[in-house]
C-alpha cells in the first residue's frame, strides 16, 4: 500500500493513542486495526482515520471490554451493516455494563447479537428535563433555607 498523505509512524501512532508499539503490532497481526499504508522500507503508516479507529478500541478495552470481545463485536458489525466500512470510525459504540451499544440513527442495538434496543431517547431527554425544573436550583436551595432561618430567629 501506497504511504498516505498526512500519516503517521508507529512511534506518532502509539503517544497520540496511548497504546504500546506492542499493541499496534499485535492488532495490525490480528487485523484489528490495520495501518493504511507502509513506507517502502516496510514500516507501519497510519491514517487519521486509523488514529480513530485506534483510540475507539483503546476506549472500549479502558471500558473492559477485551480485544477478543472487540474483535467478535466488529465480525457481527460487519455482518449486521454490510456498507459500514469502518465500523470503529463510523459508528458510535457505548460501553453499558458488560453490553457493547451501537448508535445508529435513531436506532440503537447490540454490537454482538444484534437485538435491537429499545430505547427513546427524545423521551428520556424529556423527562429528565421536567424533572430538573421541577428542582429547585442550588442557589434558590440555599436561600430557602436562608429564608427557613429568618422565620425561626
Amino acid at each position: 500500500m501506497p504511504v498516505p498523505a498526512g500519516s503517521f509512524s508507529r512511534q506518532q501512532t502509539a503517544a497520540i493513542t496511548g497504546l504500546s508499539s506492542r499493541q499496534l503490532s499485535y492488532w495490525r497481526k490480528t487485523g484489528l486495526v490495520v495501518p493504511s499504508g507502509y513506507t517502502a522500507g516496510g514500516h507501519t503508516r497510519y491514517s487519521f482515520t486509523d488514529l480513530i479507529a485506534l483510540r475507539t478500541a483503546r476506549r472500549l478495552l479502558d471500558a473492559h471490554i477485551s480485544v477478543q470481545r472487540i474483535r467478535k463485536c466488529l465480525q457481527s458489525l460487519t455482518r449486521f451493516l454490510p456498507t459500514v466500512e469502518y465500523p470503529l470510525v463510523e459508528l458510535s459504540l457505548v460501553v453499558t455494563g458488560d453490553v457493547v451499544l451501537v448508535f445508529r440513527g435513531e436506532r440503537a442495538f447490540d454490537a454482538l447479537t444484534g437485538q435491537e434496543w429499545v430505547f427513546p431517547v427524545a423521551e428520556l431527554a424529556a423527562e429528565i428535563e421536567k424533572i430538573q425544573q421541577q428542582q429547585p436550583q442550588q442557589g434558590e436551595l440555599f436561600s430557602a433555607v436562608d429564608n427557613k432561618r429568618g422565620e425561626y430567629a
